[in-house]
């Protein structure tokens, strides 16, 4: 396995595990202590991981998020047992916005089984593919730069074609979002989209899994409380839920095994 491989192994695993032993990772990936170590110190350097007692955690302020390919691996059924609640929030003849990530694509499988009449305007080439062979749906993609990690548009031209449109309930991912930062995201051009939606649609939910909680990217893109409902698993802590009682929104939990 070549270096960038195995660095990129390290962010996902880190990404799902939230921290790892370097005894752990030498294992995996069976190669030495000393390539272990090299390998963690430059992802400190890169601002991706901070160093530990015995190993490395994720970074709280999130560099970068994973590639569509590898966030779709990670805890798939929280991910799906949201998108049951979300299509509860969907009716007949309403536009739905579905905001690119993995999340949203389990969204839009469970809205397309319950054959509903819905419009979708999505920024995701997998979701618009998806939802393609579905005659009850009527597809709108916001075009725009292309983002290939990711597989979808952002920039300023997506956001100009979402505020084009007016929009009853719009479905925000988002990889890191706490009370003190809000909704944020490393990617720029993921902030100007996501704000377009924020100021096009009546109702604003973040759809997002308690492993994603605590993490901030550079770029603000609410305060929690712009938000109308958070859709999240029943794994964070009793502190947080306390605090977000707080807060004028409503939270949704999608009860679950253990992330």
């Amino acid at each position: 396995m070549l270096p960038d491989e195995r660095r990129t192994f390290i962010y996902s695993y880190l990404h799902q595990h939230a921290h790892a032993a370097i005894n752990e990772l030498v294992k995996l990936l069976d190669v030495s202590h000393m390539t272990i170590r090299r390998d963690l110190k430059e992802m400190e350097d890169e601002g991706k991981v901070t160093l530990i007692s015995g190993g490395a955690k994720l970074n709280a302020s999130l560099i970068q998020e994973l590639p569509y390919v590898e966030k779709a691996l990670l805890h798939h059924k929280v991910k799906r047992d949201i998108g049951i609640i979300a299509e509860r929030f969907v009716e007949s003849g309403k536009v739905i916005y579905l905001d690119a990530g993995t999340t949203t694509y389990e969204i839009a499988r469970c809205v397309a089984k319950k054959l509903k009449k819905v419009a979708i305007v999505t920024n995701d080439f997998t979701i618009a593919d998806f939802l393609m062979t579905m005659p009850h749906i009527d597809i709108y993609h916001t075009g725009g730069q292309i983002d290939i990690r990711n597989r979808s548009c952002v920039g300023h031209s997506a956001a100009q074609f979402i505020r084009e449109h007016n929009i009853d309930v719009a479905f925000i991912s988002s990889s890191s979002w706490d009370i003190e930062h809000g909704v944020s995201t490393p990617d720029e051009g993921k902030m100007l989209v996501k704000k377009a939606v924020l100021a096009s649609s009546r109702r604003n939910v973040l759809v997002s899994d308690s492993s994603k909680y605590g993490k901030y990217g550079m770029f603000h893109i609410c305060h929690l409380d712009q938000l109308d409902d958070i859709i999240c698993d029943d794994q964070l802590p009793a502190e947080i839920l306390k605090n977000l009682a707080a807060i004028d929104l409503r939270l949704h939990q999608a009860q679950t095994d253990k992330i």
